[in-house]
């Protein structure tokens, strides 16, 4: 697979399943052993198999009911792409032990994908967890500082 399909394959799973809230749709884009490493410590331990990671979709959905993430830049080389993103949503179901706030945040990250025959075999997330948690009312570094 050519790095324009393997960047494809990201954006269709960002575009056609993530932003269209089609859980059902992970199949055609990571493998069934598919494996995601949250980037920001204490957000969620690994996730290992698709249907882990659609049930991780599934809460996810149910803290950002009305989530969209736009793609912003795609690099990628060999069997990796990394894909920088901005997303948003309202905080309408708990998260990381804060409950709902009903406040439209925004955060970015980036993401780095590792495709196998065709599909997500490896994804590491890497997200602006602060940033977010600051929308959300909790401020882990003082103002002072």
């Amino acid at each position: 697979m050519g790095i324009e399909e393997s960047k494809g394959v990201v954006r269709r799973l960002v575009e056609d399943c993530v932003n269209t809230h089609r859980a059902e749709l992970l199949e055609q884009f990571v493998a069934a052993d598919v494996r995601v490493h949250p980037g920001s410590p204490g957000t969620a331990p690994d996730t290992e198999g698709v249907d882990a990671l659609r049930r991780a979709f599934a809460g996810f959905r149910t803290t950002f009911p009305d989530l969209r993430v736009t793609p912003e830049q795609f690099v990628a080389e060999g069997d990796l792409v990394s894909l920088r993103w901005t997303a948003s949503g309202t905080h309408s179901g708990p998260f990381a032990g804060i409950e709902p706030t009903g406040r439209r945040v925004a955060w970015g990250g980036t993401d780095t994908y590792r495709l196998s025959d065709g599909k997500v075999a490896e994804w590491w997330r890497n997200e602006d967890v602060v940033w977010l948690l600051h929308q959300m009312g909790r401020d882990l570094v003082p103002a002072d500082s």
